[in-house]
């Protein structure tokens, strides 16, 4: 068995495994950004859906001192 062969292989699988790993920590980033920017986006709709339903609520507060 080539000692130099085996070596140069590991090291080329190393690299290899190292690249993924580095495109799959910046696909989970990629997609732990569009999930911050669909909640948002959720939340923004919701607020918008319960206005449109309930116009009135929320406008005015009754003081009594």
């Amino acid at each position: 068995m080539d000692i130099a062969a085996l070596s140069m292989g590991l090291s080329q699988m190393k690299v290899s495994q190292q690249a993924s790993v580095s495109v799959m920590k910046m696909a989970m980033d990629t997609a732990k950004g569009q999930m911050a920017d669909l909640t948002q986006m959720m939340d923004t709709n919701t607020r918008v859906m319960e206005q449109s339903v309930n116009p009135h609520l929320g406008n005015t507060i009754d003081i009594k001192l």
